[in-house]
């Protein structure tokens, strides 16, 4: 596995210990980062060189998640 590959995966394990601390259960910790990894991949698609149009509608994409933070990010 490259280096790349471990920094992405140590990230993603951070994020469940984060989400596990507070409180979420493996199901629904799991359930929060597909739905996190599908949003960030939309996102990839719609960049050079791909082009392609979001699946994903706006208002609920991830350039608008990104642009919120605590109680506003859990209420998106």
């Amino acid at each position: 596995m490259s280096a790349e590959a471990k920094r992405i995966v140590q990230k993603l394990w951070s994020y469940c210990t984060v989400l596990r601390d507070d409180g979420l259960s493996y199901g629904d910790y799991l359930e929060q980062l597909s739905v996190l990894l599908f949003l960030k991949l939309a996102h990839e698609q719609t960049q050079p060189p791909w082009n392609q149009e979001s699946p994903v509608p706006e208002g609920y994409d991830w350039s608008t998640l990104t642009g919120k933070d605590g109680v506003e990010l859990e209420s998106q």
